[in-house]
């Protein structure tokens, strides 16, 4: 599996991701060939080598016939992009950027999804960053994509609606679950298009997950600030691991004064709200009193929204919480027919069926018979594919 990871140490624009994907083997003559079936015109396109701080990388520029662009609405975009002939995974992957940067537009001016009216992403530049993002992906075969933290950079910058905060608010909605990184200084960092590719396709966030390392591409900024190479590092590579690694995060609370129902619906909430897996063990407290570790393993984004549940619904009075690796098989659902008839099952990545337990104790309860025996005759006829 290919996996890119986006090194976001110096922050992420839409035409630092295109120079990126340049650098790492995406030709120029087939992005301008794929973006032509997009009814826009007015434009060229244009790669070079250059050199930040040091370290060369390249960049990308789109120049306009015409510096005054039409703003466009999210509905005009997405139709734009449906009726084209971009190919079927490339219209995908656009649309799901696009759809992103929408949602937050909308929350941010107050205004239905169909009706927001892009500004500056809505120019041809901006289009074409996108676009030539997800054409890049699809090129260079990418399954998986990570990212790292974002840096929230400071300052103001000028818009259409004149001077907005750092990050402008539309991008601070879109970095909204994603871990930020150190400080580096004045300046944007993150524009909205660069933000709305890594929170539209990014697994996760954090280190770089477990792969062997096959290429970098290093895409270039157009402002060389002092602090440190203007640079969005794209690494390139295949999953070492023959199961999937990604980062999670660990939430624990040590509990020793609350009742036993409590905890059963504490979990029901939390594994309600997106918590990947949810577990009580026994452990001896200060004082010497029983009391019992609450252990939830999370996806990053989901902190605030599950640590906000646990302080809520239990009698926590703090929690502590860390980064983790974590490798799962690839796993999906199906069905299999059995001699005691249709059986959900999981099916993992190594080639392993199990049997569901909701399915099998509807066949237990149904036939009377013991659940032991209604797992084994399924393992025994589904066996391993």
């Amino acid at each position: 599996m290919k996996v890119l990871y986006f090194d976001c140490f110096a922050g992420i624009a839409g035409d630092m991701t295109v120079a990126g994907l340049i650098e790492l083997g995406l030709p120029l003559e087939t992005l301008q060939q794929e973006l032509s079936s997009l009814p826009l015109c007015g434009y060229t396109l244009e790669s070079r080598k250059v050199e930040r701080h040091g370290v060369s990388g390249t960049s990308f520029k789109v120049t306009l016939a015409e510096e005054d662009q039409p703003h466009r609405h999210y509905s005009g975009i997405a139709a734009m992009i449906e009726k084209s002939d971009l190919k079927p995974r490339v219209k995908k992957l656009s649309q799901r950027i696009f759809l992103k940067l929408a949602q937050a537009e909308a929350s941010v001016h107050g205004v239905p999804l169909e009706r927001v009216h892009f500004h500056e992403v809505g120019a041809v530049d901006s289009i074409v960053d996108i676009v030539g993002t997800a054409i890049g992906l699809d090129y260079l075969g990418i399954d998986k994509v990570y990212a790292s933290g974002l840096p929230y950079g400071r300052g103001f910058v000028k818009t259409a609606h004149g001077l907005l905060p750092v990050p402008a608010p539309a991008t601070a909605k879109l970095m909204e679950g994603i871990p930020l990184s150190a400080d580096i200084g004045e300046g944007e960092r993150v524009t909205p298009t660069g933000a709305a590719i890594v929170a539209a396709l990014a697994e996760s966030f954090g280190p770089p997950p477990a792969m062997t390392v096959n290429g970098t591409g290093y895409g270039a900024g157009e402002r060389d600030f002092p602090e440190l190479p203007n640079l969005l590092r794209l690494v390139l590579g295949e999953r070492a691991e023959p199961g999937e690694a990604r980062e999670v995060l660990v939430l624990e609370s040590h509990i020793d004064d609350m009742p036993g129902e409590i905890f059963g619906f504490l979990m029901e909430r939390l594994m309600e709200e997106g918590a990947l897996d949810v577990s009580f063990s026994p452990l001896q407290m200060k004082k010497n009193r029983p009391g019992t570790r609450l252990t939830v393993i999370a996806k990053p984004g989901d902190l605030q929204k599950l640590s906000g549940i646990i302080l809520a619904e239990s009698s926590a009075i703090g929690l502590r919480y860390y980064p983790a690796g974590r490798i799962t098989l690839p796993r999906s659902c199906g069905t299999r027919q059995t001699s005691l008839g249709e059986v959900r099952v999981k099916l993992l990545g190594n080639g392993r069926v199990t049997p569901e337990y909701d399915s099998c104790r509807e066949i237990a309860l149904g036939q009377g018979m013991p659940l032991i025996e209604v797992y084994r005759t399924v393992e025994r006829e589904c066996g391993e594919e």
